[in-house]
């Protein structure tokens, strides 16, 4: 039986490192109407490549669609679903909340021991935490914090790495565009 319940699935795709590509990718989602929930992109260990990891609410098969219509633009380079596999996922979020008293402050620090969560500034009237780790984890640290006043969030949205030698890499190397001076030189070389 088909699966047709909508469920977070996270897609890491390798995409070339030039301008407009993230315009190009955000754009694949709008116009096939897909919502994305959180799209995080990063430079990797070649300069030349960068990783995004899209977190969307869709079915197996949309989400299958929306692999295929990625590996269509001209500057991915591969993508892969990393939600039906061992994997690693981390999300960020730097919480402000109020701390004008002791009793905040003894509450804040006893919360960040359940978690993995940090203070990470104090000042007379607020509080900076900072947690890193499983979106669950992150959504129940937020909830336990809104009883004390949280003024300001901000979060980075889910990275996600295959397990062991589940590796998404590629050989990919960028095309050099010929010019006239480069033509010209290697007629030298050749020239007799």
């Amino acid at each position: 039986m088909p699966d047709h319940k909508p469920k977070k699935h996270l897609l890491v795709a390798l995409v070339e490192n030039k301008p407009g590509v993230l315009n190009r990718v955000a754009s694949l989602f709008r116009r096939r109407n897909f919502n994305v929930d959180s799209l995080t992109v990063g430079r990797t260990h070649k300069p030349h490549l960068s990783r995004m990891t899209i977190a969307v609410d869709a079915t197996r098969g949309d989400a299958f669609k929306i692999h295929m219509n990625l590996l269509k633009l001209i500057n991915v380079v591969d993508v892969a679903n990393v939600s039906n596999e061992p994997h690693v996922s981390r999300d960020l979020a730097l919480i402000k909340v109020r701390a004008n008293d002791a009793e905040s402050r003894n509450g804040l620090t006893l919360i960040c021991e359940r978690y993995p969560a940090r203070i990470v500034d104090i000042g007379p009237e607020v509080a900076i935490v900072e947690i890193t780790a499983q979106e669950d984890q992150v959504e129940a640290l937020i909830n336990e914090l809104k009883p004390i006043g949280i003024l300001e969030l901000v979060r980075t949205g889910v990275v996600a790495m295959g397990r062991g030698v589940r590796i998404l890499d590629s050989d990919y190397e960028p095309v050099r565009p010929i010019t006239a001076t480069s033509e010209a030189k290697s007629f030298e070389v050749y020239s007799v």
